[in-house]
């Protein structure tokens, strides 16, 4: 029995600035690319072109209809790496998508074929050096980001934490939802649950930071955090912060005495933050 043909997506790209270049033109990559799905008897699953648009993003629409359109092909192939994306970590994010819906990726130029063992081991030194580049990068951040906390550098990165906005590279008190962070406070000093601090909270269509309904975890992460009676945490390191508290030191203190009593297994594993009065 004969096997199927591969059916492939043959995409092509030129920038603006590609357009002035010889041998850059649409018309003489596609040439090159469907006589080479001719000499390997592939047959064509769809021509995607993007005429004057930039590699360094994927907002593309002959790219994105690509990717829509996965079920009319099983390869991708290139003139070269550089027409489907000339930033690296959106290269490897394209990679592991194919992979995952079992589709191969094909360029001409550089002879990278992921249906060969050669292509496979080729792509994934290439995976290896993007992981270790961003470990390194990563690795740079966190030793920037321990050297702020432990001199005092003020605010570390971290989304923006309900109760405040960020303002010109400070917390400023969101008074509207100060006024929800207080009275959830208080509701668990009133010995309600999470859960049911939570509820109330939905019941009143009162939304999260992000407009998503309130869970558990959500209320926790607010009685918990030191930063609402004035004080940055990173990992080890508490210093006090530049900004307004919303809660008083006695106050939050009480809570975390509270939260160690209540559940000692939910705590079990998480930082308790109680803060000295001096």
């Amino acid at each position: 029995m004969d096997a199927e043909p591969v059916r492939v997506a043959i995409y092509t790209r030129v920038s603006t600035e590609d357009q002035a270049k010889e041998g850059f033109s649409l018309d003489a990559q596609l040439d090159k690319l469907r006589s080479y799905c001719k000499a390997r008897d592939w047959v064509m699953g769809g021509e995607y072109i993007d005429d004057g648009h930039s590699g360094r993003t994927i907002k593309r629409p002959a790219y994105i209809r690509m990717m829509d359109e996965m079920d009319k092909w099983d390869t991708l192939l290139v003139i070269k790496m550089d027409r489907i994306h000339r930033n690296s970590k959106n290269f490897m994010l394209m990679m592991e998508h194919l992979k995952k819906e079992e589709k191969e990726f094909v360029s001409m130029t550089e002879s990278l074929d992921t249906s060969t063992a050669m292509g496979r081991f080729v792509m994934d030194i290439i995976q290896r050096i993007a992981q270790l580049e961003s470990e390194q990068i990563g690795e740079r951040v966190y030793v920037g980001m321990e050297q702020k906390a432990r001199t005092n550098g003020g605010v570390l990165g971290f989304n923006i934490p309900y109760g405040y906005d960020y303002v010109d590279g400070k917390l400023l008190v969101n008074e509207d939802e100060a006024k929800q962070v207080k009275n959830i406070f208080q509701m668990y000093l009133n010995e309600l649950s999470m859960k049911k601090i939570a509820d109330i909270l939905n019941s009143k269509s009162i939304p999260t930071k992000q407009n998503k309904i309130w869970g558990s975890q959500t209320v926790s992460m607010i009685l918990k955090n030191p930063l609402y009676c004035g004080f940055l945490h990173w990992e080890d390191y508490l210093n006090p912060g530049d900004h307004d508290p919303i809660v008083d030191r006695d106050t939050f203190n009480e809570i975390q005495e509270l939260r160690q009593k209540r559940n000692t297994k939910t705590c079990h594993n998480s930082k308790i933050f109680t803060i000295p009065n001096h």
